[in-house]
């Protein structure tokens, strides 16, 4: 589960983040990226009703976001607040499609260290 420190929860910080400049977009999920003043980065995953009517559906989209974000949080630089923002794709492709192609958007975003930055002691 993705810590509460690491959970993006306002109304005013999501619509910041909303409007902010810098967008990645794939197929799948797309990432709004603005800075924060904080020592840690901040994330929402939002999955609409347009991408599934069923909340089952749209929970499973995006606790598997979550959980992928958890996993390679060492590796995302501190101090950025993420908006995720999913399409009706993301419900077709599999866990590790869903892995390669937010870890493809957080790169182009620029968010991502490379792996001999990341501690030896962190298992990612």
């Amino acid at each position: 589960m993705l810590t509460m420190q690491h959970r993006l929860r306002h109304d005013q910080d999501i619509a910041r983040t909303l409007r902010a400049k810098l967008s990645v977009f794939d197929d799948a999920c797309g990432a709004k990226v603005t800075p924060n003043k904080q020592k840690h980065s901040r994330f929402a995953v939002v999955v609409g009703t347009k991408v599934s009517k069923s909340a089952v559906v749209r929970n499973r989209v995006r606790r598997q976001y979550r959980e992928i974000i958890r996993l390679f949080l060492p590796r995302i630089l501190p101090g950025y607040d993420v908006l995720l923002l999913t399409s009706k794709l993301a419900i077709d492709l599999d866990y590790h499609e869903k892995e390669s192609r937010l870890l493809r958007v957080l790169t182009k975003a620029k968010l991502l260290r490379p792996d001999s930055a990341v501690p030896k002691n962190i298992v990612v």
